[in-house]
Protein backbone atom coordinates (compact mmCIF):
# COMPACT_ATOMS: atom_id res chain seq x y z
CA UNK A 1 0.00 0.00 0.00
CA UNK A 2 2.75 2.75 1.15
CA UNK A 3 4.48 1.35 -2.35
CA UNK A 4 1.68 2.39 -4.14
CA UNK A 5 1.07 5.70 -2.52
CA UNK A 6 4.85 6.34 -3.06
CA UNK A 7 4.58 5.52 -6.89
CA UNK A 8 1.16 7.73 -7.04
CA UNK A 9 2.61 10.98 -5.76
CA UNK A 10 5.74 10.60 -7.78
CA UNK A 11 3.63 10.08 -10.67
CA UNK A 12 1.88 13.79 -10.09
CA UNK A 13 5.27 15.02 -9.10
CA UNK A 14 6.49 14.21 -12.59
CA UNK A 15 3.60 14.72 -14.50
CA UNK A 16 3.44 18.47 -13.24
CA UNK A 17 7.48 19.42 -12.58
CA UNK A 18 9.46 19.76 -9.95
CA UNK A 19 9.84 23.45 -10.96
CA UNK A 20 6.39 24.32 -11.17
CA UNK A 21 5.46 22.89 -8.47
CA UNK A 22 8.72 24.88 -5.97
CA UNK A 23 6.73 28.06 -8.02
CA UNK A 24 3.25 27.10 -6.90
CA UNK A 25 5.24 27.24 -3.49
CA UNK A 26 7.15 30.30 -3.82
CA UNK A 27 3.65 31.89 -5.37
CA UNK A 28 1.56 31.24 -2.06
CA UNK A 29 3.95 31.24 0.69
CA UNK A 30 5.86 34.07 0.21
CA UNK A 31 2.23 35.64 -0.11
CA UNK A 32 1.75 34.73 3.64
CA UNK A 33 5.01 35.86 5.28
CA UNK A 34 3.38 39.26 4.51
CA UNK A 35 0.98 38.39 7.32
CA UNK A 36 3.66 36.61 9.41
CA UNK A 37 5.47 39.74 9.50
CA UNK A 38 2.53 41.76 10.16
CA UNK A 39 1.91 39.75 13.44
CA UNK A 40 5.46 39.97 14.54
CA UNK A 41 5.83 43.77 14.12
CA UNK A 42 2.30 43.79 16.48
CA UNK A 43 4.70 43.13 19.82
CA UNK A 44 8.40 43.99 18.65
CA UNK A 45 10.22 46.50 16.48
CA UNK A 46 10.05 45.25 12.68
CA UNK A 47 14.02 45.76 12.77
CA UNK A 48 14.74 43.57 15.78
CA UNK A 49 12.36 40.85 13.48
CA UNK A 50 14.34 40.73 10.74
CA UNK A 51 17.17 40.93 12.70
CA UNK A 52 16.28 37.47 14.54
CA UNK A 53 14.56 35.80 11.14
CA UNK A 54 17.54 36.43 9.07
CA UNK A 55 19.84 35.24 12.04
CA UNK A 56 18.43 31.89 12.49
CA UNK A 57 17.93 31.37 8.80
CA UNK A 58 22.04 32.41 8.10
CA UNK A 59 22.61 29.77 11.08
CA UNK A 60 20.52 26.83 9.33
CA UNK A 61 22.01 27.54 5.85
CA UNK A 62 25.64 28.15 6.81
CA UNK A 63 25.48 25.78 9.28
CA UNK A 64 24.72 23.00 6.34
CA UNK A 65 27.12 23.80 4.20
CA UNK A 66 29.85 24.01 6.74
CA UNK A 67 28.49 20.45 7.39
CA UNK A 68 28.81 19.93 4.10
CA UNK A 69 32.63 21.09 3.88
CA UNK A 70 31.31 23.51 0.76
CA UNK A 71 34.18 25.80 -0.42
CA UNK A 72 34.19 29.33 1.18
CA UNK A 73 34.09 32.68 -1.46
CA UNK A 74 37.40 34.08 -2.38
CA UNK A 75 38.59 37.35 -3.12
CA UNK A 76 35.70 39.41 -5.33
CA UNK A 77 33.18 36.83 -4.73
CA UNK A 78 32.95 38.75 -0.76
CA UNK A 79 32.27 42.07 -1.83
CA UNK A 80 29.08 40.91 -4.04
CA UNK A 81 27.70 39.43 -1.21
CA UNK A 82 28.58 41.60 1.51
CA UNK A 83 26.60 44.36 -1.17
CA UNK A 84 23.88 41.69 -1.70
CA UNK A 85 23.59 41.20 2.09
CA UNK A 86 23.07 45.23 2.81
CA UNK A 87 20.66 45.48 -0.02
CA UNK A 88 18.96 42.64 -0.20
CA UNK A 89 18.25 41.94 3.33
CA UNK A 90 19.41 44.50 5.73
CA UNK A 91 17.71 47.34 3.74
CA UNK A 92 15.27 45.88 1.72
CA UNK A 93 13.78 42.90 3.77
CA UNK A 94 14.47 45.20 7.51
CA UNK A 95 12.24 48.39 5.93
CA UNK A 96 10.00 46.43 4.34
CA UNK A 97 9.59 44.32 7.36
CA UNK A 98 9.25 48.14 9.47
CA UNK A 99 7.19 49.38 7.13
CA UNK A 100 4.82 46.73 7.30
CA UNK A 101 3.36 47.61 10.71
CA UNK A 102 1.86 50.88 9.78
CA UNK A 103 -0.03 49.55 7.12
CA UNK A 104 -1.93 46.65 5.37
CA UNK A 105 0.04 43.44 4.78
CA UNK A 106 -2.11 43.29 1.26
CA UNK A 107 -1.13 46.85 0.89
CA UNK A 108 2.58 46.14 2.01
CA UNK A 109 2.73 43.55 -0.61
CA UNK A 110 1.31 45.53 -3.56
CA UNK A 111 4.07 48.44 -3.22
CA UNK A 112 6.89 45.81 -2.73
CA UNK A 113 5.48 44.11 -6.08
CA UNK A 114 6.77 47.64 -7.25
CA UNK A 115 10.47 46.92 -8.16
CA UNK A 116 10.82 46.15 -11.93
CA UNK A 117 9.59 49.91 -12.26
CA UNK A 118 12.65 51.05 -10.15
CA UNK A 119 14.77 48.77 -12.44
CA UNK A 120 13.53 50.43 -15.40
CA UNK A 121 14.22 54.16 -14.00
CA UNK A 122 17.64 53.03 -12.18
CA UNK A 123 18.44 51.51 -15.73
CA UNK A 124 16.82 54.54 -17.24
CA UNK A 125 19.33 57.23 -15.33
CA UNK A 126 22.47 54.58 -16.50
CA UNK A 127 21.82 55.41 -19.60
CA UNK A 128 19.19 53.49 -21.42
CA UNK A 129 16.21 54.39 -23.06
CA UNK A 130 12.82 53.49 -21.34
CA UNK A 131 10.52 51.15 -23.99
CA UNK A 132 7.17 52.41 -25.09
CA UNK A 133 5.66 49.11 -23.45
CA UNK A 134 7.50 50.18 -20.00
CA UNK A 135 6.31 53.26 -20.00
CA UNK A 136 2.75 52.47 -20.61
CA UNK A 137 3.35 49.87 -17.99
CA UNK A 138 4.42 52.14 -15.27
CA UNK A 139 1.28 54.86 -16.29
CA UNK A 140 -0.97 52.08 -16.14
CA UNK A 141 0.68 50.58 -12.31
CA UNK A 142 0.77 54.61 -11.19
CA UNK A 143 -2.89 54.41 -12.22
CA UNK A 144 -3.31 51.52 -10.22
CA UNK A 145 -1.68 52.38 -7.49
CA UNK A 146 -4.05 55.85 -7.39
CA UNK A 147 -7.35 53.66 -7.39
CA UNK A 148 -6.04 51.39 -4.37
CA UNK A 149 -5.27 54.89 -2.32
CA UNK A 150 -8.73 56.15 -2.66
CA UNK A 151 -9.76 54.02 0.76
CA UNK A 152 -6.54 55.13 1.98
CA UNK A 153 -6.83 58.89 1.88
CA UNK A 154 -7.85 59.59 5.19
CA UNK A 155 -5.16 57.69 6.29
CA UNK A 156 -2.62 59.72 4.54
CA UNK A 157 -2.70 62.51 7.03
CA UNK A 158 -1.61 59.96 9.62
CA UNK A 159 2.66 60.56 10.16
CA UNK A 160 2.64 57.00 10.86
CA UNK A 161 0.90 56.02 7.40
CA UNK A 162 3.06 58.02 5.91
CA UNK A 163 6.31 56.87 7.30
CA UNK A 164 5.76 53.52 6.41
CA UNK A 165 4.98 54.19 2.83
CA UNK A 166 8.83 55.80 3.07
CA UNK A 167 10.19 52.47 3.89
CA UNK A 168 7.87 50.37 1.92
CA UNK A 169 8.92 52.16 -1.26
CA UNK A 170 12.50 52.90 0.00
CA UNK A 171 12.54 48.58 -0.17
CA UNK A 172 11.41 47.88 -3.18
CA UNK A 173 14.16 50.63 -4.47
CA UNK A 174 17.20 49.06 -2.54
CA UNK A 175 15.86 45.47 -3.94
CA UNK A 176 15.93 46.61 -7.25
CA UNK A 177 19.81 47.67 -6.83
CA UNK A 178 20.08 44.31 -5.85
CA UNK A 179 18.66 42.62 -8.64
CA UNK A 180 20.88 44.48 -10.66
CA UNK A 181 23.89 43.98 -8.68
CA UNK A 182 23.29 40.23 -8.67
CA UNK A 183 23.07 40.50 -12.80
CA UNK A 184 26.23 42.48 -13.12
CA UNK A 185 28.25 40.38 -10.48
CA UNK A 186 26.86 37.05 -10.44
CA UNK A 187 28.60 35.04 -7.55
CA UNK A 188 29.99 31.61 -9.04
CA UNK A 189 29.44 29.55 -6.37
CA UNK A 190 26.71 27.28 -4.59
CA UNK A 191 23.94 30.29 -4.49
CA UNK A 192 22.24 28.98 -1.40
CA UNK A 193 25.51 29.10 0.67
CA UNK A 194 26.04 32.52 -0.77
CA UNK A 195 22.15 33.50 0.35
CA UNK A 196 22.83 32.34 4.24
CA UNK A 197 25.86 34.09 4.19
CA UNK A 198 24.19 37.28 3.17
CA UNK A 199 21.83 36.49 5.92
CA UNK A 200 24.41 36.08 8.29
CA UNK A 201 25.98 39.34 7.47
CA UNK A 202 22.37 41.58 7.04
CA UNK A 203 21.86 39.97 10.84
CA UNK A 204 24.99 41.46 12.26
CA UNK A 205 25.01 44.98 10.64
CA UNK A 206 21.03 45.10 11.95
CA UNK A 207 22.05 44.12 15.18
CA UNK A 208 24.27 47.01 15.01
CA UNK A 209 21.67 49.53 14.46
CA UNK A 210 19.22 48.19 16.52
CA UNK A 211 21.70 48.28 19.59
CA UNK A 212 22.92 51.59 18.76
CA UNK A 213 19.83 52.90 18.73
CA UNK A 214 18.31 51.03 21.75
CA UNK A 215 15.03 49.84 19.56
CA UNK A 216 15.56 46.56 20.87
CA UNK A 217 12.90 44.97 23.94
CA UNK A 218 14.55 41.99 25.79
CA UNK A 219 14.15 38.56 24.31
CA UNK A 220 12.06 37.44 27.63
CA UNK A 221 9.63 40.36 26.65
CA UNK A 222 9.15 39.16 23.44
CA UNK A 223 5.45 36.89 23.11
CA UNK A 224 4.73 33.56 22.09
CA UNK A 225 3.01 35.10 18.89
CA UNK A 226 6.06 37.00 17.87
CA UNK A 227 8.14 33.68 18.15
CA UNK A 228 6.30 31.80 16.21
CA UNK A 229 5.72 34.37 13.42
CA UNK A 230 9.41 34.66 13.73
CA UNK A 231 9.80 30.89 13.34
CA UNK A 232 7.25 30.83 10.15
CA UNK A 233 9.48 33.70 9.03
CA UNK A 234 12.85 31.46 9.18
CA UNK A 235 11.41 27.88 8.35
CA UNK A 236 9.33 28.72 5.49
CA UNK A 237 10.09 32.29 4.63
CA UNK A 238 13.95 32.51 4.41
CA UNK A 239 14.61 28.49 4.25
CA UNK A 240 12.25 26.23 2.26
CA UNK A 241 10.64 29.26 -0.13
CA UNK A 242 14.02 30.75 -1.17
CA UNK A 243 15.40 27.24 -1.57
CA UNK A 244 12.49 26.79 -4.42
CA UNK A 245 12.44 30.51 -5.81
CA UNK A 246 16.29 29.68 -6.72
CA UNK A 247 14.90 26.24 -7.95
CA UNK A 248 12.12 27.69 -10.14
CA UNK A 249 14.51 30.40 -11.28
CA UNK A 250 17.36 27.81 -12.29
CA UNK A 251 14.92 25.32 -14.45
CA UNK A 252 12.08 27.61 -15.28
CA UNK A 253 11.83 30.27 -18.32
CA UNK A 254 12.04 33.68 -17.34
CA UNK A 255 8.45 34.66 -18.34
CA UNK A 256 7.23 31.61 -15.94
CA UNK A 257 9.24 32.20 -13.00
CA UNK A 258 8.57 35.95 -12.72
CA UNK A 259 4.86 34.60 -12.02
CA UNK A 260 5.21 34.93 -8.31
CA UNK A 261 5.55 38.66 -8.34
CA UNK A 262 1.54 38.89 -9.40
CA UNK A 263 0.60 36.05 -6.94
CA UNK A 264 2.44 37.11 -3.88
CA UNK A 265 0.36 40.41 -3.19
CA UNK A 266 -3.26 38.74 -4.38
CA UNK A 267 -2.04 36.35 -1.30
CA UNK A 268 -1.60 38.61 0.85
CA UNK A 269 -4.64 40.61 0.19
CA UNK A 270 -6.89 37.84 0.42
CA UNK A 271 -5.54 36.19 3.30
CA UNK A 272 -5.62 39.72 5.51
CA UNK A 273 -8.65 40.44 4.96
CA UNK A 274 -9.39 37.05 6.44
CA UNK A 275 -7.21 36.88 9.37
CA UNK A 276 -6.96 40.13 10.42
CA UNK A 277 -10.07 41.56 8.77
CA UNK A 278 -8.13 43.90 6.64
CA UNK A 279 -10.26 45.99 4.45
CA UNK A 280 -10.70 44.41 0.83
CA UNK A 281 -13.05 47.21 -0.94
CA UNK A 282 -13.69 47.15 -4.68
CA UNK A 283 -11.44 50.33 -5.44
CA UNK A 284 -8.64 48.19 -3.89
CA UNK A 285 -9.30 44.96 -6.16
CA UNK A 286 -10.19 47.13 -8.75
CA UNK A 287 -6.28 48.89 -8.27
CA UNK A 288 -4.82 45.83 -7.19
CA UNK A 289 -5.63 44.34 -10.90
CA UNK A 290 -4.70 47.46 -12.98
CA UNK A 291 -1.42 47.83 -10.99
CA UNK A 292 -0.52 44.03 -11.39
CA UNK A 293 -1.55 44.16 -15.72
CA UNK A 294 1.25 47.58 -15.34
CA UNK A 295 3.67 45.45 -13.84
CA UNK A 296 3.03 42.66 -16.45
CA UNK A 297 4.02 44.93 -19.10
CA UNK A 298 7.43 46.57 -17.51
CA UNK A 299 8.06 42.67 -16.42
CA UNK A 300 7.54 41.57 -20.26
CA UNK A 301 9.49 44.87 -21.03
CA UNK A 302 12.76 44.13 -19.56
CA UNK A 303 12.81 40.39 -20.21
CA UNK A 304 13.02 41.13 -24.09
CA UNK A 305 15.69 43.06 -23.25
Amino acid sequence: MRTKIQNAVSGKINAIGLPILALCWVSFFWGTTWLASKEGVRHMPGLQLANIRQLLGGVLYVGYFIFKKQPWPKGKQWRTIIVLSILNFALSNGLSTWGVKYMSSGLGAIISALFPIWIIIINFFNGKKIAKMALLGILISFGGICIIFIDYIADFLKPEFQFGIILMTASTITWAFGILETKKHAVNFNPYFSLGLQMLISSVLLFGITEASGINIPLSEIPLASWWSIGYLVIIGSVLTFIAFIYSLQNLPTEISSIYVYINPIVAMVLGSFIFDEVLTQAIVIGAVVTLAGLYLVNKSIRKR
